[in-house]
């Protein structure tokens, strides 16, 4: 593009920041979203994607020739239609499984982590000598192929809120399922990441990728009617009892999973909350408007009054996105420290463990599908804290040291923690602000990237540009390079430092919301012990 265009790498630079510019735009698909169909905005999105990139392709092959503004224009289309096409995503996701969405969220997360090796196999499967373009292509073509191929699931809407509500035993039945997809995902992670390019099949791919997602569930369901049908010819059910009680406990069970119902019903007594508001000091300040109740829908001008959506939005602008920044610079960093060979070997690595702690952020919720009567529960913005953890861990371990194992071990850190708060924060957008909005509240949440890239990617440029005449200074291809530990030595304390804001204010989100969870919980667990007791007592007026 640089050639092509005949520009500097300055305003190279600026095409590439004017991708998470698009980001921005997330929210106007939220938007849409509330007054259009799900399928139309997905093929918008899509043609969007065709457009963009599609002029980008033509712009390399010299088949047209645009001034650099209208460039900038297509790269931020570019971006926006990422952001468009996820936001539809989760959102089917959320609908479509009202007990499970978490699990499925994260599980699209988790497969959307492997795009990237997946794009590169089959460029160099199909187009080896033309790799530049035959991405671009690829991002054009492939998001409208999918819109089309899941244009008949989408038009197959759920209905409504009381008739998606399932029993127990469908329940355990998607969770079989995810529990399969799980393995899956792992399996196709470890296979991309881990096998060489040149060993790698695409016709595995494709099976891994295509065939069995979409077997597994038909399987599953297929076992489990044959396996019922095999059980009621041993077994026949007699009597019109059984059917009198089984409706009765499907009516019991049904409405208390869900979150969206829960600010309906009573509020949270003062007794259950782990704070009062009266009191003063710190826990006053803790007690002060935090939410009640999850699920509770907020619109975007009520979102950005809530201290607690505050909170989120530096704990996820301080902590996961400056990970982010730090894999874009993870080349300078390789090149600067000295282990310009290892680049490549520590964006694999970075990118294995995001895939893992994509897959671990829903471990939790995998567990509770099977265990959901226990009285043991996590508060989703506790493992938003614990998630964090890792990177001030890891900026501290690069300030101490700069060999190469504290290069690996860092960046695996890195990679697991932001791999796991990508995947949870769309979940706790729609718990804490309401699962119908989260479309434009997640969407407002993620502004903070391109943000972060910008602010974060200037204070480290700063600080690169100032240590270049003090430093083992080398020209490559006509620019000085900073060489030596103290080029990116600052930087990793100041982004250190700011991670652990990151740290503390996910802390204080979740002493805030803990109290929330607590309830919603206890709620949950209480209403099937009030149902047991109540289908004893139809057993002995039965009897």
């Amino acid at each position: 593009m640089k050639f092509k265009l005949k520009i500097n790498q300055l305003h190279l630079n600026y095409l590439a920041m004017a991708s998470d510019v698009g980001k921005l735009s997330g929210w106007c698909s939220g938007v849409l979203l509330l007054y259009l169909p799900k399928w139309i905005v997905l093929f918008m999105a899509a043609f969007i994607g065709l457009f963009a990139y599609g002029l980008q392709w033509l712009i390399i092959q010299r088949a047209i020739s645009l001034p650099y503004f209208v460039v900038f224009f297509l790269c931020s289309s570019a971006g926006a239609s990422i952001t468009w096409f996820n936001t539809v995503c989760f959102l089917l996701c959320i609908e479509n499984f009202p007990e499970n969405w978490p699990l499925a969220v994260s599980l699209s997360v988790s497969f959307n982590g492997v795009s990237a090796a997946l794009y590169n196999i089959i460029v160099k499967k199909l187009s080896p000598n033309n790799k530049n373009t035959s991405y671009l292509i690829l991002n054009a073509v492939i998001p409208l192929i999918t819109a089309i191929a899941a244009l008949v699931p989408i038009l197959q809407q759920p209905g409504s809120q009381k008739e998606l509500q399932i029993d127990e035993n469908v329940n355990k039945d998607d969770a079989y399922i995810f529990v399969c997809m799980y393995i899956l995902a792992a399996f196709t992670g470890l296979y991309l990441y881990f096998v060489g390019p040149a060993s790698q099949n695409i016709f595995v791919v494709a099976l891994l990728l295509v065939v069995l997602p979409l077997l597994l569930p038909i399987t599953v369901y297929s076992l489990k009617r044959v396996y019922l049908a095999l059980q009621s010819k041993k077994h026949p059910v007699e009597g019109p009892s059984y059917n009198l009680v089984e409706t009765k406990h499907q009516q019991l069970e049904a409405p208390s999973y869900s979150l969206v119902e829960m600010k309906h019903e009573e509020e949270p007594s003062e007794e259950s909350s782990i704070f009062n508001d009266n009191l003063c000091g710190f826990h006053g300040i803790l007690a002060k408007d935090r939410l009640r109740v999850l699920g509770e829908e907020h619109t975007a001008t009520y979102l950005v009054t809530r201290c607690d959506f505050w909170l989120y939005y530096i704990a996820y602008f301080c902590g996961g996105t400056i990970g982010l920044v730090y894999n874009n610079n993870l080349g300078q960093i390789c090149q600067s420290l000295g282990y310009i060979s290892e680049t490549k070997a520590l964006v694999t690595i970075y990118s294995t463990c995001s895939f893992l702690g994509r897959l671990f952020s829903a471990a939790a919720d995998l567990v509770g599908c099977f265990y959901h009567q226990t009285h043991m529960y996590t508060a989703r913005t506790g493992r938003l804290t614990l998630a964090i953890v890792p990177i001030p861990i890891a900026f501290l371990v690069l300030v101490l040291s700069d060999s190469k194992i504290a290069l690996h071990t860092a960046t695996g850190l890195m990679g697991i923690s932001c791999g796991f708060l990508i995947s949870t924060a769309i979940s706790i957008t729609s718990e804490l602000f309401g699962s119908k909005s989260s479309g434009i509240n997640h969407n407002i949440l993620i502004t903070n990237i391109p943000l972060g890239s910008l602010l974060y990617g200037l204070l480290a440029a700063l600080i690169y540009d100032s240590n270049i005449d003090s430093s083992n200074e080398e020209v490559v291809d006509g620019s000085k390079v900073c060489i030596g530990r103290r080029c990116y030595n600052e930087t990793f304390g100041l982004w250190g430092c700011i991670s652990f804001v990151g740290f503390a204010s996910s802390f204080l989100l979740f002493l805030r919301t803990k109290a929330a969870y607590e309830e919603y919980y206890n709620r949950r667990n209480r209403i099937p012990e009030e149902g047991k007791i109540l289908l004893q007592d139809d057993d002995e007026c039965l009897i």
